[in-house]
C-alpha cells in the first residue's frame, strides 16, 4: 500500500476515529482521510419495541473494502474484516489500522453488524438464535458506487436482514383471568445463507418450533411476544402453550416474513379455539394482511 490514510467512521452523528496515535477531528477540506457515515434505515436495532435507531457502547461493526469490481468481493481486500468497537466516548476503535490502497482507485465498502468473520460473502451461513436479539438482528450496509480517496464521507446505510414477528394475545371471558402462557412458537426455518452484496437471505434446512420471546403488549391485548425470524415463505403455524395444552393457529396462506418488516398477529384465545383477530406488517416498512381464521386446540 501507499502512504496510509486512515478510515474515519461517523455513526449516527458520532465522530469515530481509526487508531492513529492521535485524536483527529472531522476531515478538513483537502484532507485525504476517508470519513464513513453509517446509519440504520428507519428501523429498530435489537430493541423489541420503539423506533429509535442507535448503536450502543460495545457494539462492533465489521468493515470490508476492496477494489476491482462492485459485483465481486475478492479474496484479497483493502480492508479485510476489521472490527470497529464503539466506546463510551462515542468513538469507534478499529482492531487494526484501515488504509486506502491508493488515492485514485475506486473503492467499494461493506459493513456488517454484529461483527462477524465472513469467509464467503456471497453465501454466508447464518443461524438465528431467537433468545439473543443482538446476535440475531443482522444489519448490512454496502456502498458500491466506487468511491475514491477524496470522496468523503463514505455513506453506509444499514438495513435489517431478518424479519420480525410479533404475537399479541387477548383472552375471551371464558377465562377467569389471564392465564400463564409458557411459550409461543412459529413453525419456521431458523437457518439461512446470506448474500451480503445483494442483501439476499435464503432460508435453509428444516422447519421447527422457533420461540417468540415475551414482550410488552399493546393496548387492547393482555400479553405480547416478539422475536426475529429468518425471512421465508411457507410459515403458516403459530402455537400458544397454556398449562401444557397447545393452541394452534394455522393460516390458509403464508404468513409474510420479509427482511426489514415486522409482521404482527393479533390472536384471541378461547377455551377451545384460537382465533385470528388481525394481521399486519408495520413499523419497519409497509406490508400486507391476511384474512381471518381460527384453529382448534391440539389433541395430546
Amino acid at each position: 500500500m501507499n502512504t496510509a490514510e486512515l478510515l474515519t467512521l461517523t455513526v449516527l452523528g458520532l465522530s469515530v476515529l481509526a487508531a492513529c496515535g492521535r485524536e483527529d477531528a472531522a476531515p478538513a477540506p483537502g484532507d485525504k482521510t476517508i470519513a464513513i457515515r453509517a446509519e440504520i434505515y428507519g428501523m429498530t436495532k435489537v430493541a423489541t419495541t420503539g423506533n429509535e435507531a442507535v448503536f450502543e457502547t460495545g457494539d462492533r461493526i465489521t468493515l470490508y473494502a476492496w477494489t476491482g469490481s462492485a459485483s465481486v468481493i475478492p479474496a484479497s481486500r483493502v480492508v479485510d474484516g476489521v472490527d470497529n468497537t464503539l466506546g463510551s466516548d462515542g468513538k469507534w476503535t478499529p482492531a487494526t489500522r484501515m488504509l486506502w490502497a491508493d488515492m485514485v482507485t475506486p473503492h467499494y465498502f461493506l459493513g456488517i453488524y454484529p461483527a462477524r468473520n465472513v469467509s464467503d460473502p456471497a453465501a454466508d451461513s447464518f443461524m438465528l438464535n431467537p433468545a439473543d436479539y443482538e446476535a440475531g438482528d443482522l444489519l448490512v450496509a454496502t456502498n458500491l458506487s466506487g468511491l475514491k480517496a477524496q470522496g468523503n464521507p463514505v455513506t453506509l446505510t444499514f438495513d435489517h436482514m431478518m424479519a420480525k414477528m410479533v404475537v399479541n394475545l387477548k383472552f375471551r371471558s371464558q377465562w377467569d383471568a389471564t392465564p400463564s402462557v409458557s411459550g409461543v412458537t412459529a413453525y419456521a426455518k431458523s437457518a439461512a445463507t446470506v448474500d451480503y452484496l445483494t442483501k439476499g437471505v435464503t432460508a435453509t434446512g428444516d422447519a421447527g418450533a422457533v420461540s417468540i420471546p415475551a414482550a410488552s403488549a399493546p393496548e387492547g391485548y393482555a400479553l405480547g411476544f416478539s422475536g426475529l425470524q429468518v425471512p421465508q415463505k411457507g410459515v403458516r403455524k403459530v402455537t400458544v402453550t397454556i398449562a401444557g395444552k397447545e393452541y394452534i393457529y394455522e393460516s390458509a396462506e403464508d404468513i409474510p416474513l420479509a427482511s426489514g418488516k415486522i409482521t404482527t398477529l393479533g390472536l384471541i384465545v378461547g377455551r377451545e379455539a384460537l382465533e385470528l383477530a388481525a394481521v399486519n406488517i408495520a413499523d419497519w416498512t409497509a406490508g400486507a394482511s391476511l384474512e381471518d381464521g381460527e384453529a382448534a386446540i391440539a389433541e395430546p
